[in-house]
């Protein structure tokens, strides 16, 4: 089974695009041609439980090894991939020292595949399960340049070094806003663990996977190293303020932002005369909230008067909600005039958290701003909307106008016929 979840980088914005009725701004910010080296660290689980041999007849740990090396042989050229385990290493019951337990196997870099497959040859299944320590070293393994960059994580069972739960360290590191994605696999995996991984992926807009045989784990764990090699818009990290005239400008462009439950934020972009601004917004629950939740995007003048707005509401059955607006900003009567009109975007959600989950950091909000040429004149559009559809619809009229008569005398003349036979 595999889940694909929408919060954050690339999905969401699809989303929110297609709420306000339009595509990926056409000039985003950022540049799709000329990206720096994608990174990716494949986080594997090492603990005892990688002993039980319920895949295919063998281990979880002979089938992730066995993923590893075909994986190791497909990686594309130009991706900078590194390993690392967690319980590989510690044997002993302290605790303490056990979820401590994580280690870089392969540094992320240049991938020398020999090398690589003989560092995973030696593994042995181990100790504890401390996925909270791994993937917070994971993060800082990735750390550096402005290329894509992924954690595929794959265990068998859920963290045992609680109370750092590996939920929350996610939602962190979403938070920071440096565009890392968490994706991840289970292994056979029980209800707890299945919650946990799901969660995992759900705070940095990543997708789970259950497994249960050898070929879904090499072909999942393949298609997640092949996307991050794939050309995306980076998202630009934002923040927006509390009211409009100290918002931060944008321009067309991807952006994201947290908000707190409940809480508004402002964005400001300016709009010349014969534009349009197209705005799109996504506010995504990484977290269990209360049914019955909505997020309103406005546009306002700076003198606070509402020009248009884009609301929508949810009621617990998805975990993106997504909205959007356009506004065309009329050609001056002043020819000379050219000066831009400053629209203040308002973002609110009504949210609310479930009892006992953390308001902290904020909900992840993905937000798409395009400012495009206006649509075209009014003496480009027949009537009622049809454009040149009045073509079509006055061929219609008469095709069906000359087969009526048709019909009309072919019918009088068999009558015709009729009668005198």
């Amino acid at each position: 089974m595999i889940r694909t979840h929408r919060p954050a980088a690339g999905v969401c914005a699809l989303l929110a695009a297609l709420a306000a009725g339009i595509a990926f701004p056409g000039h985003a910010v950022a540049d799709e041609t000329e990206q720096a080296a994608p990174k990716v660290e494949l986080v594997l689980d090492v603990s005892g439980s990688m002993r039980t041999a319920d895949i295919d007849g063998g281990t979880r740990m002979a089938a992730a090894k066995q993923a590893f090396n075909e994986v190791l042989d497909a990686t594309p050229e130009g991706v900078q991939l590194g390993i690392r385990t967690l319980g590989a290493n510690y044997r002993g019951n302290d605790r303490k020292e056990g979820c401590k337990d994580t280690a870089q196997l392969y540094p992320v870099g240049t991938l020398d595949r020999t090398e690589a497959k003989t560092a995973v040859a030696t593994l042995s299944p181990t100790g504890w399960t401390p996925i909270g320590p791994a993937l917070l070293k994971a993060a800082d393994d990735l750390q550096g340049g402005d290329g894509t960059r992924r954690i595929v994580l794959i265990s068998d069972g859920e963290d045992t070094c609680q109370p750092l739960d590996p939920c929350e360290v996610a939602r962190e590191i979403a938070a920071k806003g440096v565009g890392l994605t968490i994706d991840t696999l289970g292994l056979v995996p029980d209800a707890k663990t299945r919650d946990q991984l799901s969660c995992i992926a759900d705070a940095t807009g990543g997708t789970y996977t259950s497994v249960q045989h050898k070929e879904e784990l090499t072909d999942r764990v393949g298609q997640l190293v092949d996307r991050a090699a794939d050309p995306v818009v980076t998202p630009v990290a934002t923040e927006g303020t509390d009211q409009c005239s100290s918002a931060p400008a944008l321009k067309s462009g991807l952006y994201t932002d947290r908000e707190e439950f409940g809480q508004q934020r402002w964005y400001k972009v300016d709009v010349n005369p014969g534009q349009e601004l197209r705005a799109s917004v996504s506010v995504a629950a990484d977290r269990a909230v209360n049914a019955d939740y909505g997020v309103l995007l406005r546009a306002v003048t700076v003198h606070g008067r509402e020009i248009v707005r884009g609301e929508a509401s949810g009621l617990g059955r998805t975990d993106v909600i997504s909205t959007g607006l356009r506004y065309p900003k009329a050609e001056s009567d002043d020819d000379g005039d050219t000066t831009p009109e400053t629209v203040c975007l308002q973002v609110t959600n009504s949210f609310s958290a479930a009892a006992g989950v953390k308001t902290s950091p904020g909900l992840p909000v993905e937000l798409t701003v395009d400012v495009v040429d206006g649509p075209s004149k009014a003496s480009d559009v027949a009537s009622f909307g049809l454009g040149r559809g009045w073509w079509l619809l006055g061929a219609l009229v008469l095709t069906g106008f000359l087969a009526g008569l048709v019909w009309g005398w072919v019918s009088r003349w068999r009558v015709a016929v009729w009668r005198t036979n």
